[in-house]
């Protein structure tokens, strides 16, 4: 079991560090081919940020690891909200100000309700997996055109100066890609197998490792992005990585892992996992949205979200204490 959980400290080191030089790359490749800074933020960084959830649920359901492959989409959509929202705004109180993000919280609570509904017969089919990437083909489509209209968008004003920072020859962005492309899946592959084995090693489900230690370790892109963001006062940013990844790990993540391989839906998902999901997602409608002016969400609400978070933990604790 020492093995599997240097393979899990080794793995999701190497998954960060690798998602962090793809996204470096992919984005300056983008730049230099003309692509406006606005697509690279809503589709490469986007993809990027969500690229460790991706792969290590697509390994884990080639392989047969079902529950892990759910627990990590449904685990980090947990944590962006509760975990990482909440420490980005102990941080730096987030405000929400952003049109295109608040038309966001919407779709993501529809999404979650589509997911929930998907689920409900107890499995994630070939199928369920289709009707998943067509809707995410369909929104994300969507959300470019509208944020190409919108002349002076604050999302792609800032991703312009973050690329003029950080402008790369073509060569040198072209081999960070591949590199880090090449890492992403070596590490995830790792992270796999170090997940399964400290799985069998400690008696509980592969869902449970995927709540929890995989889902958190797939979410440090997201966390990473959101801290540093907050720092610099880019709120939409900010928000925009968590409400994108949430999107992404519910439609991308999970559909690409159920067109590999269908996916087993155990009732606990059905009556812990996703509640906690959606009354989460509920509750972005209560921190973030306001009809009347620019809401803030506090270093109070940052601090509560932080203890849901804490309190689901131990209800899954429970749940393997007292199976």
């Amino acid at each position: 079991m020492s093995l599997a959980l240097v393979a899990i400290v080794f793995g999701l080191a190497l998954l960060v560090w690798s998602a962090d030089r793809f996204v470096e790359g992919a984005a300056a490749v983008a730049r230099n081919f003309g692509v406006p800074p606005l697509l690279i933020g809503m589709v490469i960084v986007g993809f990027g940020t969500s690229a460790p959830e991706m792969m290590v649920s697509a390994l884990a359901a080639a392989q047969g690891d079902s529950g892990l492959a759910l627990g990590n989409a449904y685990g980090s959509n947990i944590a962006n909200i509760a975990l990482i929202l909440g420490l980005t705004a102990l941080m730096s109180p987030i405000l929400v100000n952003s049109q295109v993000l608040k038309s966001e919280l919407p779709i993501l609570a529809l999404v979650t309700g589509f997911a929930a509904w998907q689920a409900w017969d107890g499995e994630v089919g070939r199928f369920d997996a289709v009707g998943l990437m067509a809707l995410f083909a369909g929104l994300m489509g969507w959300t470019v055109w509208v944020g190409l209209r919108r002349k002076r968008e604050p999302m792609g004003k800032q991703m312009a100066q973050e690329l003029d920072a950080h402008e790369m020859p073509v060569g040198r962005a072209v081999l960070w890609l591949t590199v880090g492309l090449l890492t992403l899946l070596a590490s995830s592959q790792l992270l796999v197998w170090g997940a399964v084995e400290l799985a069998k090693g400690l008696g509980v489900s592969d869902l449970i490792i995927g709540l929890t230690v995989v889902a958190v370790g797939t979410s440090l892109p997201e966390l990473a992005s959101s801290l540093m963001a907050a720092r610099k006062g880019q709120h939409d940013i900010a928000l925009g990585n968590v409400l994108g990844s949430n999107l992404f790990n519910t439609l991308m993540v999970v559909g690409i892992a159920a067109a590999i391989h269908p996916i087993a839906v155990v009732p606990e998902v059905l009556t812990r996992d996703i509640p906690v999901m959606a009354l989460l997602t509920g509750s972005l409608f209560v921190l973030g949205f306001s009809l009347r002016r620019a809401r803030r969400i506090t270093r109070l609400e940052g601090g509560l979200l932080l203890v849901s978070y804490v309190a689901y933990m131990v209800l899954l604790v429970h749940a393997v204490l007292n199976p």
